[in-house]
Parts: C-alpha cells; structure tokens; sequence
C-alpha cells in the first residue's frame, strides 16, 4: 500500500482528503499540530503529531512512513487575521512550507500536491479566472499561497520536485456520510456562521459589506463541495504518479454565489429563520472572484457533481446537527 503524507490532515479539507485517501487505496498519515485540527477527525490512517517548522520532526515522520508523495494541507488561511498580522502567515505558511518541501526532497519524496487558493489572483471582477490570469493577492494569505507557489516551481527546477497546485477559493459542505465534517474555533467560514446563527450559538450572523458593486451589494464567491475538492486531489495524485508533471489547476463551478443568495439557500433547506446584521467591509475581501476549472475538468477528468447549494448546505446543516467535535 503506497503511503501519502497528509499535512493539515485534521482540519477540514485534509481530513477529508484522507478518507478518500483511504478509499482509493492509500495510507494517509496525517501530519497536524492540533492548532486548528481536531485529533478525533483522524481516522483513516496514522497520526503524527508535529510542527512544519520542526525540521527534525519532519525528517523523523519522512523516514518512518517513507511516502511517495505529499497532500499539503496545512496553512493559516484568516483573511482578516493575514491584514493584522501578516508576519505570523509569513512564518507560518511559507517557512513551514519551506521546510516541508526540504524535507520531502531530502527524504527523496519528490510528488507533492499542493492546496492554494484563487486568493493569489486579488480583485479581478466580472471575469472567470483561469490559471493564466495575473496573481496579485490582496492579502498576506494570498501573498504566502503565491509564495510557496514559486518555491514548489523553484525546487522542480533545481531538484526535479514534480507538483500539482489546486487553486480554489470557497470549500463548503461536509462528508455525506457524517465521518468527518467542518469545525473551527473560532468560526469563519460562512456556511457554518450560518447554522450557528440558525441555532442560537452566535446572536446573528454578520453580513461584513453591503454595498459591493453586486445585485444585492453583498460579495460573491464561486463554492465547492469538500467531497468534489478532495476527489480533484486524487486525481492530481494519480497525475503525479503516472509521471505527467507539473501543473497548475483551478478548482470551480465558474458559479458564483452571493452572501445574501446563501443566507436565502440555507433558510430555505433548513427551514430555519437566520438572524442577520449589517456590518463594514473586512480589508483584504475581493467583490467577486469566480473560478473556471476546464483545464480540471479536460486534462483531470473532474467532475464537481455535488457542488450544488443545495448540497453543500445540506450536508453541512446534517453534520452540524450530528457530527461536531470536541476539545
């Protein structure tokens, strides 16, 4: 059984890349330092617990498990924290990262997919963004993503690192199944606001803006179901694995949504009323960003079947009834 290391492999999306991991064949050994990972999403494979910014501890996971390729999860991704304290996503992210990649190289593991993000590409309204499109990230999260994007294509050239970069922006929904599902502390993800303000764990959900250049005023954003993100995962694995080479993929329903538009979704599949208030805009926040995924879907063959409103938020609305975690 081929093992693939899973960095991030606690949170949200890495716990979920694990199980389909684990469907197709794989090991998944999860790397995570519990920061914003939950130990009981760890249940498809080993765990190790460790720091990207422990080299040592790096070395020792690389050595014992031996992957064949690395899943690169982990990452700081707060928007509104990156405008705050963008030194903490510098280190963070990129010197993490950094290390990581040494590590894997060292340890002559030279697949590796990479988790990014349409943030790289900053405010480009009106357009459906493509892998060609300019990067020019409005905040440090974007600003590190695109960074460790040219470290991954730096040590190809220098050392034969072969890679897959995924770039998408909203993941929503949660494993059908009820297995694992989305959980942060604190909360920033919208949907799952959402359902917090439906059942009274936040007074109100907080629409930040109203007067974006939209028809309703509000941001909007192209979202992916988890289960179709981490399917595109696996394909960008077997990719590598059958020698294709680098390449870069955006990951899209080329639909975008508004805030308002999921506030209505979720008070219609729930059948809930959603408190909500009007607050300012966050810095760093794009009006639209919409991503096209036809080079995914061409050369990858992906096929986003549950990226659906509908879907997204009534998988959530069920794993957060049922299936939350605990400290």
């Amino acid at each position: 059984m081929k093992t693939v290391l899973v960095t991030g492999g606690a949170g949200y999306i890495g716990s979920h890349a694990c199980k389909v991991l684990a469907k197709a064949g794989f090991l998944p050994v999860t790397f995570d330092n519990l920061d914003t990972g939950w130990e009981q999403a760890v249940k498809f494979g080993p765990f190790e617990k460790g720091d990207l910014q422990d080299r040592s501890r790096l070395d020792t996971v690389f050595a014992k498990h031996q992957p064949v390729a690395v899943m690169h999860f982990a990452a700081l991704s707060q928007v509104g924290e990156s405008m705050d304290n963008p030194g903490l996503y510098w280190r963070n992210n990129v010197l993490g990262s950094l290390n990581l990649v040494e590590a894997a190289i060292a340890a002559g593991c030279r697949k590796f997919v990479f988790s990014s993000t349409c943030a790289t590409y900053g405010e480009q309204d009106g357009v459906a963004l493509t892998e060609d499109s300019p990067q020019a990230p409005l905040n440090a999260y974007g600003a590190s993503k695109r960074a460790i994007e040219d470290i991954l294509d730096n040590f190809s050239a220098s050392h034969g690192l072969e890679h897959v970069t995924f770039r998408y922006f909203n993941v929503a929904g949660a494993d059908p199944e009820g297995e694992v599902g989305e959980f942060h502390q604190p909360e920033t993800h919208l949907i799952p606001l959402v359902m917090d303000a439906i059942d009274g764990k936040r007074d109100a959900l907080t629409v930040y803006g109203t007067d974006y250049d939209t028809p309703d005023g509000t941001c909007i954003r192209d979202y992916v179901h988890v289960m179709d993100l981490v399917d595109a995962h696996i394909l960008g694995l077997n990719w590598l694995l059958e020698g294709k080479g680098n390449a870069v993929f955006n990951l899209g329903t080329g639909t975008g949504f508004s805030v308002r538009e999921v506030i209505d979704s979720s008070r219609t599949i729930t059948n809930k009323s959603v408190p909500v208030v009007e607050g300012a805009r966050r810095a760093g926040d794009a009006t639209k960003l919409v991503s096209g995924s036809a080079a995914a879907r061409d050369l990858l063959g992906w096929d986003p079947k549950r990226s659906t409103m509908e879907a997204m938020v009534s998988d959530a609305w069920r794993w957060h009834q049922n299936g939350q975690y605990d400290r």
